[in-house]
């Protein structure tokens, strides 16, 4: 129960070979094992997950946390028969070497190997898919719903974060799952982060109860004494348990839980693993929706983690001696220059201001942030909120932006549309890792953010094709009377030069970037480098490419566009974006409209959901990389060129 039964792993420290994981195939090889041997096995667990991501890299910090939790879980439960259901996921790895999987390790996040999160078409132990947060609870509760219309009684168990539970979906579906009366447990893991420390109302309730720790043992002390009670003490147990006036439900903690429909459990020690199972089996005694309030540390048992857990949430391979991530040469990412450039722009207009959803070192706004803590507003994993937020601050005269991941603005559609375009309200949304974002999967790669931002009237779309063109960008966007959506990629940037002085872009004005003959290509963003790459190779081989920074989505620049593509007779669209709707879509349609029968090959992500992978594995794969642009404009050039003479044929000339 001691701390240093985590198997608590210094720098340096030489690891040893491990005793009882090798012999641990399934969560039913735990059944048997002791209070002592569990302790043993979870040292074993976090030096192998130190070892394993120190190599692949990963999600490690909040994995650490979660090894006593997660073999208390797998102790007492019958995985896949009762299920387990991870919010977001990212603490899964646990999970995954209990229920058999730890030989692949070599291959997380690897193209073909072990996905980051849980995926239920690798293993039936992977009950739901999963990769954004705060939708465990409701997803948990239909599955409640679904056995007892089967009439089968598994137990069922929603494992989110404190940092999840901020997301109002989290509280939709705890209003919904304490009002049902099914029998459902929750488990907060309370760590006080989510990928940057907690922030709002939420945070500071659950610090409360964290500081009362002693109430929860009074309030049980009291139930089991009086149910000790000779006679009556049983019946007596049952009635003030149910007792909402009476006087526990005023002096212990997780009130809000209770009156929401839960019983309360905690807090509860993390760590404990005998103190967690016996939670969980006075859980299973009671029935019902119950709320077990666990309290971890993120990072547990590994000194650099638990030092700095928002460096080693998601982290690069490192030295498991040293804790020293292996540093990524290259010029500094986009992510890096939106943060300088909005804090120049900062310094120039009060009147901007900057919010996030639970992500400002992620997002870049932590610099934004130190310099005007005053005018940032971090509101928690609440994409929602923060969109309809912004919106008031536009209508109130501010100038607000909202930096959020492309795969997680997906969670505010309708406060885009009806809350932000619909009234025409300057906002700023700047989308972070658009496009393909490599090893952590579908859930998080931003490719559909062209479809669903397209049609929206109202709504100005940029994509920049290097990170100088960004600031550029950014500059114009506080200087358009409406939306703006401004996207850009993932990683490093072009190493371009950045001009010191910044300049409005002609709304809606592409540029052209190289005159051709045979065929024009119509790049956006990130793929801008690779057309113009691709352009290179043709030119050896005789085919002349005319090359357009789109820069504009929407509006798009119909006069240029249409003007090369007569020019050229033939015309690729290139974007990292799935090709449903996107860019190309956008192309095909001016192009329809004008009656202009040119040749058009749409280049861009099929209509699937593409797996993890490094980022060239992926464009290569899906026809995004230079050789497969130089290979599709060859083919449509030939195809032109034999179009144009069955056209001669035709017309007899």
């Amino acid at each position: 129960m001691a701390p240093n039964r985590a198997g608590k792993l210094q720098t340096g420290e030489v690891i040893y070979v491990s005793e009882l994981l090798p012999g641990i195939s399934g969560p039913q090889d735990l059944k048997n094992l002791s209070e002592e041997q569990l302790y043993q096995l979870a040292g074993e667990i976090r030096r192998f997950l130190v070892n394993s991501v120190g190599q692949t890299g990963g999600h490690l910090a909040a994995n650490l946390g979660v090894v006593e939790l997660t073999l208390a879980l797998h102790s007492l439960f019958n995985s896949p028969e009762d299920q387990i259901v991870w919010d977001v996921g990212h603490q899964s790895y646990v999970h995954k070497i209990l229920t058999g999987r730890k030989d692949q390790f070599s291959t997380l996040r690897k193209y073909g190997g072990l996905s980051g999160f849980p995926k239920h078409a690798e293993s039936p132990h992977d009950i739901m898919d999963t990769g954004h947060a705060s939708t465990s609870i409701s997803a948990a509760l239909g599955l409640a719903i679904a056995r007892d219309r089967k009439g089968a009684h598994n137990r069922i168990a929603a494992v989110i974060g404190d940092g999840a539970l901020t997301g109002g979906v989290a509280f939709e579906a705890l209003n919904h799952a304490g009002h049902s009366g099914l029998d459902l447990i929750v488990i907060l893991n309370d760590n006080e982060m989510s990928i940057a420390p907690n922030v709002g109302a939420m945070a500071g309730y659950l610090s409360r109860i964290r500081a009362n720790p002693t109430m929860y043992r009074f309030r049980e002390g009291l139930s089991r004494g009086i149910r000790r009670i000779p006679f009556i003490g049983p019946k007596l147990g049952h009635v003030l348990s149910r007792m909402k006036t009476s006087l526990k439900y005023f002096v212990v903690p997780g009130m809000l839980f209770e009156e929401l429909g839960f019983t309360y459990f905690g807090p509860v020690d993390g760590h404990n693993i005998g103190a967690i199972r016996r939670t969980l089996m006075d859980a299973f005694e009671r029935g019902g929706p119950v709320l077990i309030h666990v309290r971890t540390i993120k990072g547990k048992g590994y000194r650099p983690a638990e030092e700095n857990p928002q460096k080693f949430h998601g982290t690069n391979p490192f030295d498991v001696a040293t804790g020293q991530v292996y540093p990524e040469n290259g010029p500094p990412s986009y992510t890096r220059i939106f943060g300088q450039t909005i804090t120049e722009l900062g310094a120039a207009d009060d009147r901007i201001v900057t919010i996030t959803a639970a992500m400002p070192q992620g997002t870049g706004l932590d610099r934004f942030a130190r310099r005007y803590p005053g005018r940032f507003f971090d509101v928690g994993i609440a994409e929602q909120h923060a969109l309809s937020l912004a919106a008031g601050m536009a209508r109130g005269g501010l100038k607000p932006l909202v930096a959020i991941y492309s795969t997680f603005l997906q969670r505010a559609y309708d406060q885009i549309m009806m809350d932000i375009c619909l009234q025409k309200l300057p906002v700023v949304l700047t989308i972070d890792r658009a496009g393909l974002v490599g090893e952590d999967g579908p859930t998080h790669h931003g490719i559909f953010d062209f479809s669903y931002l397209r049609h929206i009237p109202n709504l100005t779309i940029m994509a920049p094709k290097d990170e100088n063109e960004l600031r550029h960008m950014l500059f114009t966007a506080f200087q358009i009377d409406g939306p703006v959506a401004l996207r850009y990629p993932r990683g490093h940037g072009l190493g371009v030069a950045l001009d010191r002085d910044l300049r409005m872009l002609p709304h809606g004005k592409g540029e052209l970037l190289r005159h051709g003959t045979d065929i024009t290509l119509l790049a956006a963003g990130a793929m801008v480098s690779v057309a113009l790459k691709a352009a290179e190779r043709l030119s050896a081989s005789g085919i002349s490419c005319a090359i357009i920074n789109i820069r504009y989505i929407k509006p798009l620049d119909e006069e240029l566009i249409l003007e090369w593509a007569q020019r050229t007779g033939a015309v690729i669209t290139i974007e990292e974006n799935v090709v449903t709707g996107g860019f190309g879509s956008a192309v095909l349609e001016l192009l329809q409209t004008r009656n202009l029968n040119i040749p058009v090959n749409v280049l861009g992500l099929p209509d699937r959901f593409i797996e993890h992978g490094g980022y060239d594995i992926l464009t290569a794969k899906y026809g995004l990389s230079v050789e497969a642009i130089e290979r599709a404009a060859s083919d449509l050039v030939r195809q032109k060129k034999g179009f144009a003479k069955t056209v001669s044929e035709v017309s007899g000339v």
